[in-house]
């Protein structure tokens, strides 16, 4: 099931789950998960260090290396979901709330 058919109450689920059944919620602190999440998103920069904007574009022509870099970024996916998790903040109603203050504090250019 894609995006446009699944949830993020399910993906938190499917985070919960699989953390449990693994017995992981006491090494799961909100600084544990923010740190991993940290270096998650350094390996998902890695493959993209040093070269021009045109060429980090061109990764998702490359099917292999476009691979790799959903790898990385449901790694960091996960962690966001479990730190949301951990920490309990609606994911969904923080973002609406981020966006809504990021439209005031950078509006459309006149004439857009």
């Amino acid at each position: 099931m894609g995006d446009a058919h699944t949830t993020i109450a399910e993906l938190r689920e499917m985070v919960r789950t699989f953390a449990a059944e693994r017995r992981w919620e006491p090494f799961h602190s909100p600084k544990n998960i923010a740190m991993a999440l940290a270096v998650e998103a350094a390996e998902l920069m890695e493959p993209m260090m040093w070269i021009e904007a045109d060429a980090s574009r061109a990764i998702a022509h490359d099917p292999e290396r476009r691979h790799h870099l959903g790898e990385e970024i449901a790694d960091v996916f996960n962690l966001l979901l479990n730190l949301c998790n951990s920490l309990n903040i609606d994911l969904s109603d923080a973002f609406r709330a981020k966006i809504v203050k990021n439209a005031v504090k950078y509006p459309p250019p006149a004439g857009a």
